[in-house]
């Protein structure tokens, strides 16, 4: 079983080191909804340490959205509010210890993830643009400098 294991980090290590930024966003977003609903279980099993130690992780990887904002872009201070907002509700659900407050949140990162897979669809899509082609698909010579800015059942497997 340990063997299976470092296969299995080793596996998730080198899709990480692979992977484009576009497809970087994406992980995130899968990682929140599945630390989310592992935070929800723990809360419905009663076990507040395992409950915070998940929603402090959803609340991580909500800020790494936040401090990686592109401020060039007027739609920022949007996605600024957005993830205050949800900031403040994994706060409260992290004192609460309220599973119904983590599936909002997770609602809102749910949308989120869903939206940024149409994005990476359509310019993954978009022959017209090869150099966003090639930051979406993680091509060689990537220097945009590109950077994240942006969302009960089957809850551990992150659906």
């Amino acid at each position: 079983m340990l063997k299976q294991d470092g296969y299995a980090q080793q596996y998730q290590n080198a899709r990480i080191m692979t992977a484009s930024p576009a497809e970087l966003t994406l992980m995130l977003y899968e990682g929140a909804i599945k630390f989310g609903n592992i935070a929800i279980i723990a809360m419905e099993n009663k076990n507040p340490a395992k409950a915070h130690e998940n929603i402090v992780r959803v609340e991580n990887i909500i800020q790494n959205f936040r401090d990686t904002l592109d401020k060039k872009y007027p739609i920022w201070e949007e996605f600024e509010k957005i993830y205050v907002y949800l900031l403040r509700r994994c706060h409260e659900c992290n004192i609460a210890k309220d599973p119904e407050i983590m599936e909002e949140v997770l609602k809102h990162i749910r949308s989120m993830r869903d939206n940024w897979k149409e994005v990476m669809k359509k310019v993954a899509s978009d022959k017209s643009n090869p150099a966003a082609q090639a930051r979406v698909a993680g091509g060689q010579g990537n220097k945009a400098g590109y950077t994240t800015s942006a969302g009960s059942a089957a809850r551990v497997s992150g659906a």
